[in-house]
């Protein structure tokens, strides 16, 4: 991959960086369409990233930021505007520096999750479903469940607070839809949702009692350390369909490509040239 004055950036900030796949998906593309954009993970840890938006929106070559963990629900308060979808997650996966130099955050994560799911060809009108961490990620997922149509949406966080923080503004954006918090047992949904970082590492316990799914359910993963985490093998062990986080991931970057304004790609096209290693 060549690099010139003529190069324009995305940055890809989250910390750690080592999980970091985008850059091996958008990278390849840009080169095969001869396109010179690159995406560059720039590892930031929370104390940190409020004090680098500013200056780092100041380079003249710079397009946008991709965002990950840990910085997604802070980057709400470090733009100037969000999209709606953005406002019910309470979080921001994308930064797009705007022409009058102002900062526009928008949310990725839940459309790419559910379209990933609808693509399988699994009904999401009127399912009820569970996802287990409500920060960045779990949120803009149980935001696009309920906007899909769900009848029942579960909560669980280990910080009780955020969990009801975002049962609040889903109840008020959806009336009708039925939202429960505090429970992880995952008997009863046929949804059910990792969107939590646990599977990062080695020994890490399981997001739920997986013995408790009933077999068929439908089980979704964020993490994309490895593409079967422990999770996703204890679920197929119990004869349930699967969705490993880097397909959210490829679901998503189409519209990434249209918040930045960049030409229009499919999944299957991003899958062909992608250079993924775990």
């Amino acid at each position: 991959m060549d690099i010139s004055g003529n190069t324009r950036l995305i940055a890809h900030l989250g910390y750690p960086t080592t999980t970091f796949k985008a850059p091996m998906i958008y990278n390849p593309w840009f080169e095969e369409q001869g396109i010179d954009i690159k995406v560059v993970p720039m590892g930031v840890k929370a104390e940190d990233y409020v004090q680098l938006i500013p200056f780092l929106f100041r380079m003249t070559n710079i397009i946008g930021a991709l965002v990950t963990m840990p910085h997604k629900v802070s980057t709400c308060e470090l733009v100037h505007t969000i999209s709606p979808t953005a406002q019910i997650a309470g979080a921001c996966n994308a930064i797009r520096l705007e022409p009058d130099g102002s900062l526009r955050g928008d949310m990725f994560d839940g459309d790419g999750f559910v379209r990933g799911v609808l693509r399988k060809g699994i009904q999401v009108g009127g399912a009820r479903a569970l996802v287990v961490g409500s920060g960045g990620v779990g949120s803009a997922i149980a935001a696009s469940l309920a906007a899909a149509g769900v009848d029942t949406l579960a909560l669980f966080d280990s910080r009780a607070e955020s969990c009801e923080e975002l049962a609040k503004r889903l109840r008020s954006h959806y009336p009708s839809l039925k939202v429960l918090t505090g429970l992880r047992n995952p008997k009863e949904f046929s949804i059910v949702v990792n969107a939590t970082p646990l599977g990062m590492n080695a020994g890490d316990e399981l997001p739920v009692d997986v013995s408790a799914i009933t077999p068929g359910t439908f089980v979704g993963e964020v993490v994309m350390k490895s593409e079967i985490t422990p999770f996703l093998q204890a679920a197929m062990k119990r004869d349930c369909q699967i969705q490993p986080g880097t397909d959210m991931l490829f679901e998503m970057i189409p519209a990434y490509m249209e918040f930045f304004g960049l030409p229009e790609v499919t999944p299957e096209a991003l899958r062909r040239v992608a250079k993924i290693d775990y």
